[in-house]
């Protein structure tokens, strides 16, 4: 018997999302959600997905106490086993595993052995809150399926293609080369099935395209990809950097930090929180969910009309920006919870960039879909595309072909 599915994992501080897909057709297995894990109420929810319109989808979703990472992955393979789904199963030929932070070492995925997971441990200074969780999740793995492939994928990799112009701050260098700073980018495989299928909607070959990644969550990071290849990103040696987002601040002048620590008497600690967990959109409004604020606009609330007037300006700047960078832009894809569902964001994000080339066709934008589309009017120069990213697809995707090379 081939094996031919791959588990994805995605292990977070408290969390553990997974989706098992077979690449023989490509089609998803089973999906699931450990959350609160450590807490007395965990919960997890597992659903076995539908296939050939002979069946529906079904959930289960148990409570109780999980105490860890290895206690999750171990709910999870009850679960997968309970649809004959096991991680004993011969058809599993891999379990991949989102790794955030990959440094300039990995630039693909990359099999683990002790020697790499050292790697990804050496990387935590620099992904804190990362890092530690995935490291968690593949050695679980390990410990479960010791005799099967893990293999990391990595949010930087996409992004090492960036030239030194663009992946450089202008600081110090033998600073920043002792401390290994410098501009990562975070989203990585987002932006790579995103970039590639705006290509195909467009019925050309990555290679001839040129694409503006507009990832617009509660995290946020646009990407300007050339001919298939990164050369600059929104996000830096860390996932604040860029775009107005959820609750962190994005771009944001470093003295700041500085004015924040002489006169107000903030730690750095204090100050951390302020820009990761308090800033962005909730900071500006008090709420971090797009569609919450658009109501509010519509009822007439100022602080919201000048967090997503903030928010809208910052999109502009860096689609503005990376015009420049690209020379050429044949399309502007919208991606991730807010770039997919959000009208309003796309409308606005283009609302008066005319000069260059961009529009979107007010009928083609209202509609609602979880297709790839293109939202621009017939004949536009630069095309606007809704483009669902599917983050777990290119995880199972890029593993498969490494265990299979």
């Amino acid at each position: 018997m081939t094996a031919t599915r791959v588990l994805v994992l995605n292990s977070g501080s408290s969390s553990l999302k997974y989706q098992l897909l077979d690449m023989a057709d490509g089609s998803k297995l089973a999906t699931g959600l450990v959350e609160r894990i450590g807490e007395a109420a965990s919960r997890c929810v597992h659903t076995l997905l539908a296939h050939g319109g002979s069946t529906r989808d079904s959930t289960r979703e148990q409570s109780g106490h999980i105490a860890d990472h290895a206690a999750a992955l171990k709910a999870i393979a009850a679960e997968l086993d309970a649809d004959g789904l096991g991680l004993d199963s011969p058809e599993l030929a891999a379990i991949g595993h989102r790794v955030v932070h990959g440094g300039l070492r990995f630039t693909a995925p990359t099999v683990v052995d002790d020697a790499v997971l050292q790697e990804i441990e050496r990387l935590v200074p620099v992904a804190p809150l990362h890092n530690p969780a995935n490291i968690i999740g593949i050695r679980t793995a390990r410990e479960l399926r010791p005799d099967l492939p893990q293999v990391a994928v990595f949010d930087t990799a996409f992004h090492t293609t960036m030239p030194e112009s663009a992946a450089r701050y202008a600081i110090d260098v033998e600073t920043a080369d002792a401390h290994r700073i410098r501009r990562y980018g975070f989203h990585g495989t987002s932006h790579a099935y995103v970039s590639r299928k705006t290509a195909a909607l467009l019925g050309r070959t990555p290679d001839e395209v040129n694409v503006i990644v507009l990832h617009l969550g509660n995290g946020a990071s646009a990407s300007a990809v050339a001919g298939g290849v990164c050369v600059d990103t929104s996000m830096g040696l860390t996932p604040l950097e860029g775009l107005v987002m959820g609750t962190r601040s994005g771009d944001i002048d470093p003295a700041v930090i500085f004015h924040l620590t002489r006169v107000a008497g903030m730690s750095v600690d204090e100050i951390d929180a302020l820009l990761n967990k308090k800033s962005g959109l909730v900071g500006l409004c008090g709420d971090n969910d797009m569609r919450e604020i658009v109501r509010r606009m519509d009822e007439g609330d100022r602080r919201a009309e000048l967090a997503f007037a903030i928010y809208i300006h910052r999109l502009k700047k860096y689609i503005g920006a990376y015009t420049a960078v690209l020379g050429r832009v044949d399309a502007v894809a919208f991606t991730a919870g807010v770039g997919e569902n959000s009208a309003p964001v796309r409308a606005a994000a283009v609302a008066g960039l005319d000069g260059l080339g961009l529009a979107v066709d007010a009928g083609l934008n209202a509609v609602r879909s979880d297709k790839a589309r293109l939202i621009s009017p017939e004949g536009s120069r630069v095309a606007v595309a809704v483009v669902p990213t599917d983050e777990e697809r290119e995880i199972a995707q890029q593993v498969y072909a490494l265990v299979n090379d």
